[in-house]
């Protein structure tokens, strides 16, 4: 089966016997249009009881087919046929172009693989009048855009009008980083803000305060930083779900994470009565000066009291519109009180049978604050040219008068270039026309007016209308022409993907060197790099994971040329078939052997029994075959030896060109020799110094301890061979001669000093010196 885009076609459908092993089934056809193309191999069993796996009967391949190009136009389903106008000058410019309204949209990303560039033409993100035919972009396909035009190089372009940009809902989703233009104003002299107050009222369906939650957040993400918003819900009595004290108004801006963690936590009960509720919001909303529009959404099952005459006409006095949604409501016809209260107010009102079109309703109700985005100067004025670029090339610098256009700011980005800007507002940041940048692998463009169906009516006249928007849609689209030969393919082993490209210029001759890179967008919505390497002349190979079921988009960028290809694994690994490639081992077998015979098979392991002699009946065949083979040419395996022996050559050459032109001299180390002995001895000092001296201190006191032991024990012992005078030793004795006892051990001093005045031998000494004073000068010495 042959898919591009929604058409089918059946190839081959024919019956088959597939045999064990690998089996090839070759088909040919020509394909006479370009486009990216989906192929899908079925297998039906004749007996489905026979297929034990029936996950891996599928398998789908990719091949784009390089053409002109070709654009998709989405156009809101609710105004059929608003730009067939702008079709059909795309297509006498030789484009080609399919028109997809807003209510019939993709699906998954190959989808868009057919398509060069995406122009979104004043849809709102959600569209419908009632319940049952609301519809809107989901979170998924507005990062499938995105996405494409990032990663797959695709080009997406954003025609304005009062249902696009800020105006259609589009604030503060993926789609708004992908322009080169923000969607809210910040600046409060070019557009006034809104209020918006959200009545919560329990409801009979399942998960239903899961779902309050989720229209509430879908209606904050709607709103701009300088919009107010408030909820009123059920607890014990009707109270305001933040900003009590100030009336349960608060700015979006700086409150905004502080309020969807407030939604996420909020227990909705069964609200009794609809009159204080309300009457809550009448003062909630006074309180917002500022506010163009003040509008309030009600959801609630229909079962509380309708409110009071006074209070709806409070409201109509105040400006308030009042949007009501029956979820849940008893019996067929909904509830008549909500639908009494919109009609009153100038709401809508939707009866909800299915929790899924609750989030399009609040998206789609949210837009009512966003209208004062539209700027309609009066009168009109003709946009000027700011920056020279190729869409405006050859237009000249006078552009017709447009009437309106939706007001946006310009991203603060040196990627971004505005190309065409209106005089008024004064605010030029906000002014912008028309504004392109490069965004990832794509182009994007916002073109903030209209083609020709309200606002830039003129234009249709105008002669460089076709020129215009051709040169628009062209500068988005991936590169397309005759930009060189490539030739791809795919193939998936091991839960890895090889992709090979074959590179060959406009004469046939390889093309090499190139630089090439590509990505791949997995069935998870992630980014796989690719680096594609060259293997061989004019071959470049890359490898990615892709153990993951799913599709894998694969972009490569060769040069100027844009390669789209895929891949896709079916199934999982464990719906694979993993028994014994019998045939492949039979013909392995089957090989004859060099100057030998042919191998054997060994049959497959039967259950062995637990008898001994059963089991080795059965293992009969195996045992029988002798996996040992003596009668083979004996295997010899040669290596060369020179480049070991180039290898030992060089080291040689080298050594003998360092001895004989390298001249060593080792004098600079003798210095760091000294130095290092130095540091060496000094460390054993320092260490031996405190040992020394305990020594030398032990030393010493074993000296003066045997000084003082000797001159304790010394006496005086006179010499009997002397002569001795009677007189002295007379006066030494009356001078009395008991000793004294020793004096303690004192320190070393010299003799002088160390001697007692008062000792024995001092006394001693000074008898015999008075002796020989006292003698008589003239009296001779006795014999």
């Amino acid at each position: 089966v042959r898919k591009a885009g929604e058409h089918e076609e059946t190839l081959v459908d024919e019956p088959h016997e597939i045999k064990p092993g690998k089996t090839v089934f070759p088909f040919r056809q020509e394909i006479d249009q370009a486009d990216f193309y989906t192929y899908e191999a079925r297998f039906i069993p004749d007996d489905p009881k026979d297929d034990a796996v029936a996950q891996n009967n599928l398998a789908t391949a990719f091949t784009h087919v390089q053409g002109k190009g070709l654009v998709l136009l989405i156009e809101n389903w609710e105004q059929p046929g608003e730009f067939d106008h702008l079709v059909e000058r795309l297509r006498n410019e030789g484009l080609e172009v399919v028109v997809e309204p807003s209510n019939r949209l993709f699906t998954s990303l190959p989808e868009l693989q057919r398509y060069d560039t995406v122009i979104l033409a004043d849809v709102p993100r959600a569209s419908g009048e009632d319940a049952a035919n609301v519809s809107s972009f989901t979170d998924e396909q507005i990062k499938m855009l995105v996405r494409n035009t990032e990663e797959l190089g695709c080009g997406l372009i954003m025609l304005g009008g009062p249902n696009s940009f800020g105006a259609g809902g589009w604030t503060n989703t993926e789609l708004e980083k992908a322009m080169p233009v923000d969607f809210q104003i910040k600046s409060a002299k070019v557009v006034p803000v809104g209020a918006l107050v959200l009545n919560m009222h329990a409801s009979e369906i399942p998960q239903a305060n899961y779902w309050q939650k989720v229209i509430c957040q879908e209606a904050l993400k709607a709103l701009g930083p300088r919009d107010y918003c408030g909820v009123v819900y059920f607890g014990n009595t009707d109270l305001w779900l933040w900003g009590q004290s100030e009336g349960g108004m608060s700015r979006v801006g700086p409150n905004k994470q502080m309020m969807l963690a407030k939604i996420d936590r909020m227990q909705v009960g069964d609200m009794p009565d609809f009159d204080p509720s309300m009457k809550k919001a009448v003062v909630g909303l006074a309180k917002c000066a500022d506010a163009a529009n003040k509008h309030m959404i009600m959801a609630s099952d229909g079962d509380p009291a309708a409110p009071s005459g006074s209070t709806i006409t409070a409201l109509k006095n105040a400006g308030i519109t009042v949007t009501t949604v029956a979820v849940g409501a008893h019996g067929p016809a909904g509830s008549p009180t909500l639908q009494n209260i919109a009609t009153q107010l100038g709401g809508k009102y939707y009866v909800v049978n299915n929790a899924n079109a609750l989030p399009k309703i609040f998206q789609r109700e949210a837009r009512r604050i966003a209208r004062p985005l539209v700027y309609e100067p009066n009168p009109p004025v003709s946009p000027q040219e700011t920056t020279s670029q190729e869409i405006v090339q050859g237009l000249g610098k006078n552009f017709p008068p447009i009437s309106g256009f939706v007001l946006t700011s310009v991203k603060e980005n040196s990627l971004v270039d505005v190309v065409l800007t209106s005089p008024s507002p004064s605010e030029p940041q906000n002014a912008t026309v028309l504004a392109t940048w490069t965004y990832g692998l794509g182009k994007a463009v916002a073109f903030t007016t209209d083609a020709g169906q309200r606002w830039a009516s003129d234009w249709t006249a105008w002669d460089g209308y076709d020129k215009f928007f051709s040169q628009m849609v062209r500068w988005s689209m991936r590169p397309t022409g005759d930009t060189g030969k490539f030739a791809y393919a795919t193939e998936q082993q091991g839960g890895k993907t090889r992709v090979v490209v074959s590179a060959l210029n406009k004469d046939d001759e390889f093309l090499n060197y190139q630089a090439m890179d590509g990505v791949v967008l997995g069935p998870d919505m992630q980014s796989i790099p690719l680096k594609m390497e060259q293997t061989a002349p004019g071959r470049y190979v890359g490898e990615f994971d892709s153990a993951q079921a799913g599709s894998y988009l694969i972009s490569v960028r060769a040069g100027n040329a844009m390669i789209r290809t895929g891949v896709n694994v079916g199934y999982s690994n464990e719906f694979r078939d993993r028994e014994t490639n019998t045939p492949l081992l039979t013909s392995i077998a089957e090989l004859t052997a060099k100057k030998g015979e042919q191998g054997k098979l060994i049959p497959p392991l039967p259950v062995v029994p637990d008898d001994k002699e059963k089991a080795e009946e059965k293992l009969k065949p195996q045992l029988a075959v002798n996996p040992f083979r003596r009668d083979l040419q004996q295997a010899v395996a040669t290596q060369d030896i020179w480049p070991w022996l180039v290898m030992a050559a060089a080291c040689c050459f080298f050594a003998d060109v360092f001895v004989r032109r390298v001249q060593v001299n080792l004098q600079w180390l003798v210095p760091i020799w000294t130095r290092m002995v130095d540091i060496v001895l000094r460390r054993e000092r320092h260490e031996a110094a405190p040992e020394m001296m305990s020594r030398l201190r032990s030393r010493k006191a074993e000296v003066e301890q045997s000084i003082e032991s000797r001159r304790a024990a010394t006496r005086f012992d006179p010499d009997a061979a002397a002569p001795v005078e009677p007189n002295a030793l007379e006066a030494a004795e009356a001078k009395g001669t008991t000793p004294t006892a020793p004096p303690a051990a004192q320190p070393t001093k010299p003799a002088a000093e160390t001697e007692d005045p008062d000792s024995y031998t001092s006394r001693l000494l000074k008898a015999k010196k008075q002796v020989w004073q006292d003698r008589p000068q003239d009296k001779p010495p006795e014999d």
